[in-house]
């Protein structure tokens, strides 16, 4: 299997840590320290999580002259935050493409959504149910986020990412997926009630973030591990490491536990903050055109519920 093509979408207004200085009296100085985070991005008023994810389906396919928009057999979604949870951002995908008669899937396992969505893939194309799948994964945080709550509030930003795989290479700039590994742990420490979304009570919190940076950091780190030594590879061949943009401090420690230095970590959380299922793939698409053939390079997430996994590409 192999990533042919990623895009990103962000909306244009940028909610810098001032902004919750002024609202909620926490500083700049405490935000940056504690999270890592400067700025995040905003849907603008006539924005969701489903134009978002067309405007990131619109651009991936711009960018894949050799994947045509009519040749999609399988849309995959992906978000916690949705605008619809009937009409969903993969059926606004495939209305947009105007594709009839094909799998589309809406899944949520919170933060690490991107990688399920793909290992869906994954068993689409062994089944050989489908042979050109769009991956698109996409949050509107702002739209369910309590700005006052001085726990959590200032944690979320809005963006979206799309991919596109195959079961072949269709161009040497294709990333081949050696790997994949996912897994729930919703039967461990507070994974109940650590980060809820309960739209009809109210919207994101965290009322127990030391245990999610407890195990998030425990498991990303594990299924590294595991995923390297599924191919006999050492945290030596890694050239890139992309973690879930939850906090910096999460990403820190899972390459202190890995021995990987902090120059081989891709981080958009300073400006982007956490962008949920969408942030290791807008932060691929950051990557790509840096990309060298032969290298290596390990997705790694964690999602509040709890859920993880890691993914091993290779140019």
């Amino acid at each position: 299997m192999y990533i042919h093509q990623v895009a990103a979408y962000l909306p244009a207004e940028i909610i810098n840590n001032e902004h919750f200085t002024r609202l909620n009296g926490l500083s700049n100085e405490w935000i940056t320290e504690r999270t890592g985070i400067r700025a995040r991005r905003k849907a603008a008023a006539g924005e969701n999580t489903n134009t978002m994810a067309l405007e990131a389906t619109r651009r991936v396919l711009a960018a894949a002259p050799a994947f045509a928009a009519a040749e999609v057999d399988l849309i995959v979604g992906a978000t916690y935050t949705p605008h619809d949870t009937i009409y969903t951002l993969a059926h606004a995908v495939q209305r947009e493409l105007d594709i009839s008669d094909i799998p589309v899937v809406s899944i949520s396992s919170a933060c690490s959504s991107l990688l399920n969505a793909i290992e869906i893939v994954e068993g689409y194309f062994a089944l050989g149910k489908a042979r050109r799948a769009l991956v698109v994964v996409s949050e509107h945080n702002t739209a369910y986020n309590n700005e006052l709550d001085t726990m959590a509030g200032h944690l979320w930003g809005d963006g979206a990412a799309a991919l596109l795989l195959t079961p072949e290479r269709l161009a040497p700039t294709d990333l081949d997926v050696r790997t994949v590994i996912t897994g729930g742990a919703g039967n461990i420490g507070k994974a109940d009630v650590s980060v809820t979304l309960k739209p009809v009570e109210k919207g994101i919190v965290m009322p127990f973030g030391k245990d999610v940076f407890i195990n998030a950091c425990q498991y990303m780190t594990r299924v590294t591990q595991q995923v390297l030594e599924r191919n006999q590879l050492s945290v030596d061949d890694v050239r890139y490491l992309i973690p879930h943009q939850a906090n910096l401090r999460i990403t820190k420690n899972v390459l202190q536990q890995l021995g990987l230095p902090e120059d081989r970590a891709v981080s958009n959380i300073e400006e982007l903050g956490n962008t949920g299922c969408a942030g290791a793939a807008i932060a691929l698409a950051d990557t790509w055109p840096s990309l060298q053939e032969g290298e290596y390079i390990v997705i790694t997430v964690f999602g509040g519920g709890y859920s993880y996994g890691a993914m091993l590409l290779k140019r």
